[in-house]
């Protein structure tokens, strides 16, 4: 029989029903239960696929380059859509998508994720209000719903980012900070063709008549699709700001590694005229103030007047 199990090496199954005081575990299926699944193993597919669950709809959302999309098998029907995750800070590119399974069976509603996600811990902690396993169309709605909150909140994490580069990088002179923005700039792109796809796919269920047995559902699923274009439209807003600061901002750090450049030719030069000065007093042949007891007070006042008019004449052509 199916279990939940958790051990090393193995992803996790969590079955669970909802109803209106919220989700309880339970040991085993039972009819109207969800059953949440997370990296199975080979074994836990085995043991999903004798409730009838076919082997296909659970390796699709296995793939992580699987698409949004949606489709219908001997009475099952499978809905895969694009989901945010976080892979920190320190990744290459920290904020990706992953897809997710849903599978609708006669008896069963089962998720399917290749790997742990903030959003699916959410939904199963029991902190979601009105996600009743045994309204079907409701819990896919409440999931669609969830996904495209999600991904507004990660955008507005991604901007706070932004924003705290963007305060770097304007007395920057490395390319570490562009390279960072770079990797937002790959994040937003994984967004806008995740959020595009599950766009097509609601709006092909929405054609299906899939939602239209309770009015409820179909504002829900308005306020999904809703929420989604929201989410499309921010992440457009916000790739397009960051492609025209990341040519702004590699200008500004090609102008402060000029003035740096350029203030170091400056202090270069003033040391180089005492140098000079002396150079030529340190010569072995007859020079002014040769025998006079104040000569070397005057060669270091002569060299401090000629930095010194040389600092001023630099300072007036904002050299410095």
């Amino acid at each position: 029989m199916l279990a939940p199990a958790q051990h090393p090496g193995a992803g996790m199954i969590t079955i669970l029903k909802g109803d209106r005081t919220g989700l309880t575990r339970l040991a085993q299926p039972e009819l109207g239960c969800w059953i949440n699944v997370v990296a199975p193993s080979a074994d836990e597919i085995a043991e999903l696929r004798v409730l009838g669950i076919p082997a296909d709809y659970l390796a699709y959302p296995l793939d992580p380059d699987e698409r949004a999309r949606s489709e219908r098998e001997d009475g099952n029907l499978l809905i895969i859509l694009r989901i945010p995750h976080f892979q920190g800070e320190g990744a290459d590119i920290p904020f990706i998508t992953v897809p997710l399974g849903i599978i609708l069976t006669p008896d069963y509603l089962v998720t399917v994720i290749g790997s742990d996600n903030d959003l699916m811990d959410e939904l199963g902690s029991g902190r979601v209000r009105g996600l009743e396993t045994g309204k079907r169309v409701r819990f896919v709605l409440q999931v669609l719903l969830h996904t495209s909150s999600r991904y507004l909140s990660q955008l507005r994490r991604m901007t706070r980012a932004i924003d705290a580069l963007e305060d770097e990088l304007q007395e920057s002179t490395r390319n570490r900070e562009v390279l960072d923005l770079l990797k937002f700039q790959k994040s937003l792109t994984y967004f806008t063709t995740a959020l595009r796809s599950n766009e097509l796919m609601m709006e092909r269920l929405q054609r299906s008549q899939w939602f239209t047995s309770y009015p409820e559902d179909e504002d829900l699923l308005e306020d999904v699709i809703t929420e989604n274009r929201q989410a499309i439209d921010m992440t457009n807003i916000q790739a397009n700001i960051l492609s025209s600061m990341m040519d702004a901002f590699a200008s500004i750090i090609s102008n402060n590694l000029n003035r740096v450049m350029k203030l170091l030719a400056s202090v270069t030069i003033l040391l180089a005229l005492p140098t000079m000065v002396a150079s030529f007093f340190g010569m072995n042949v007859g020079l002014p103030f040769e025998g006079h007891p104040w000569a070397f007070l005057a060669i270091l006042g002569i060299s401090l007047c000629i930095s010194g008019a040389a600092l001023v004449y630099f300072w007036r052509r904002d050299w410095l």
